[in-house]
């Protein structure tokens, strides 16, 4: 009986693993669009199933999936909404998991703006503070939550220019149209270090946790590249990625 050479025998048993690959409809909270990015790269390459993702806020995304949408796994910036589809019988039983807990930053495009303890915001001297809106993105309400803790919240609401999610938030500090605002670490912060411009890590304490849960859908039931990308969620690849943007795991 005649054997395959050895380098064509690994190529016929990666062809192998990958003859069942599938793909996998994910909906994300905006505030981690980069690390599902370079994760789904690696998810994509180790398992060859394939990611579609679509990015937004929290609670427009429950909404959607109330809605019928055609998600299978859903990552949350926030633990309370997928626990809300999981008591409504949306998601697949015992798949939800806490993935990453965000961090919160007031960040400048411009160097030397914000100070390093936020006394740029007790200063009030600013035109313009962007956040995400509170009532469908966790990083807008962590953002009002600081606020109060501060007893700032009177002082700065005429000067509130509220993004549809996070990643507009960002948008309107990086393009000028705010000064500073409220962001996710993430989304200023890799590997390290600040990735331009200057910013305050907000304490931890001056707003509750901001826990990331991830959740199968009903509609991934049976899709096996939902379970995988789960899995992956939870292995060592995918949390030195998640670290490497400041979350906590």
């Amino acid at each position: 009986m005649k054997t395959l050479p050895l380098s064509l025998a690994l190529c016929v048993a990666f062809a192998m693993g990958h003859a069942h690959a599938e793909e996998v409809q994910v909906a994300v909270a905006a505030n981690f669009t980069a690390p599902l990015q370079a994760i789904a790269k690696a998810f994509e390459k180790d398992t060859g199933h394939t990611v579609v993702a679509a990015y937004g806020a929290t609670g427009q995304f429950y909404a959607q999936i109330s809605n019928g949408a055609p998600f299978e796994v859903f990552l949350a910036a926030d633990d309370s909404t997928p626990l809300k589809l999981e008591n409504e019988h949306r998601t697949v039983p015992g798949s939800r998991f806490t993935y990453a807990t965000g961090k919160l930053a007031l960040w400048s495009a411009t160097p030397g703006y914000v100070d390093e303890q936020g006394d740029v915001l007790k200063a009030n001297t600013f035109r313009h503070l962007s956040i995400a809106n509170p009532k469908t993105a966790p990083y807008g309400l962590a953002a009002t939550q600081v606020l109060d803790k501060l007893k700032l919240t009177e002082a700065t609401k005429s000067k509130l220019v509220e993004g549809q999610n996070i990643t507009q938030a960002y948008q309107f500090v990086s393009t000028g149209s705010a000064e500073l605002g409220f962001v996710a670490l993430s989304q200023v912060y890799k590997d390290g270090k600040l990735t331009g411009g200057s910013a305050w890590r907000v304490p931890a304490q001056l707003h509750e946790p901001i826990r990331q849960d991830a959740v199968i859908l009903d509609k991934g039931r049976d899709n096996a590249a939902a379970k995988a990308l789960v899995d992956y969620l939870k292995g060592p690849t995918a949390a030195a990625i998640i670290r490497s943007f400041g979350y906590e795991l």
